[in-house]
């Protein structure tokens, strides 16, 4: 059943997200949701969404660029991809969309320039996991929004990976004052624990400028996704399980603190929040993932010579001291 025609999970999905978000003291002026099948299909609604936007702010279509930052990721699409400024990514699929401009994270010196009347977007990840569990800082993001407003601009957080309580907090950026707040917030990933769904939640601003037939989905909002998605979102936001995931990230520091002091020339940083960390080392982590994988644990990598770590909310006390020993035990093995 498509999108055009009514079901009720789909709404009470949509108002869920909504009213948890404005909760969380998150996204200020929510109000309402596109339910799409994947994070990909999110950032692209938002990309379209905000040339819309622009487009009615300027119809001549001067206002039509799209900013990103080095070390995104946003999927794998056309318009997702364009915003990836990654050779590996984009290379094999060339050229990618016209209008999309890259910055550098965190530098709030550039956004000015970078930033200005022909920017219709802006589409940032509060923590960049592929990028290597880069962190946006506070002042970076406060600084973007600001820019926005003052151009026109439409802002949208890309908290696909980082977002629904990884960090503990509903969403990443639920820290920031509300000028820094997003005009379109994109999810999926854990929204669905498995099954399929995306979402790109707007506010006002960006809504009114949606008319039906603007967008659509065959299986976006469908009620399986939905019902599954609206008993997640309900998990996720609950203050006992988030207070868990900060403790959970409390013990995964104290033991890469630990690893560092062991090898001190190997791990020149910890990054991230909550559940979504990162281990800077000093060389290609190639050798010690092998290690670790034939000790029974899996790693993955991000960035450059970043070990990522995105367990499950509800790993155990138990299985995070098992896996930083096998962790530990890989490294050491390494180095002999």
């Amino acid at each position: 059943m498509s999108n055009l025609y009514y079901n009720p999970w789909t709404g009470a999905l949509s108002k869920l997200l909504v009213e948890k978000t404005l909760e969380a003291g998150c996204m200020h002026d929510a109000s309402a949701v596109f339910v799409c099948n994947s994070g990909s299909e999110a950032n692209e609604a938002g990309i379209k969404f905000a040339r819309k936007v622009g487009k009615t702010i300027d119809p001549n279509g001067g206002k039509y660029e799209f900013v990103s930052f080095n070390g995104a990721f946003h999927g794998r699409t056309m318009g997702s991809l364009s915003a990836t400024p990654n050779p590996k990514y984009q290379a094999p699929f060339s050229p990618m969309v016209p209008g999309f401009k890259y910055g550098t994270y965190n530098d709030i010196a550039g956004i000015n320039e970078l930033v200005n009347e022909k920017t219709c977007g802006v589409i940032v990840e509060p923590i960049q996991g592929e990028g290597g569990v880069n962190v946006a800082s506070d002042e970076f993001l406060i600084a973007l929004g600001k820019r926005c407003r003052e151009v026109g601009a439409v802002l949208q957080y890309d908290e696909i990976q980082c977002g629904l309580s990884r960090t503990g907090e509903l969403w990443a950026h639920g820290r920031l004052p509300p000028e820094a707040h997003p005009d379109i917030l994109t999810t999926a990933k854990a929204l669905g624990n498995g099954f399929p769904i995306g979402a790109t939640i707007v506010n006002n601003h960006v809504a009114e400028k949606i008319k039906i037939g603007d967008h659509g989905t065959t299986f976006g909002g469908n009620p399986l996704a939905c019902r599954l998605a609206h008993y997640i979102v309900s998990r996720l936001s609950e203050p006992a399980f988030q207070k868990d995931v900060v403790a959970k990230g409390e013990v995964f520091l104290q033991g890469f603190k630990k690893l560092q002091e062991s090898f001190p020339g190997l791990i020149t940083e910890v990054r991230g929040r909550g559940l979504i960390l990162g281990l800077q080392l000093t060389e290609d982590p190639a050798p010690i993932i092998a290690a670790a994988r034939e000790r029974g644990l899996l790693v993955i990598t991000a960035g450059t010579n970043t070990l990522r770590f995105v367990p499950s909310l509800t790993i155990s006390d138990e299985e995070i001291q098992e896996g930083l020993g096998i962790l530990s035990e890989a490294i050491r093995a390494t180095r002999a």
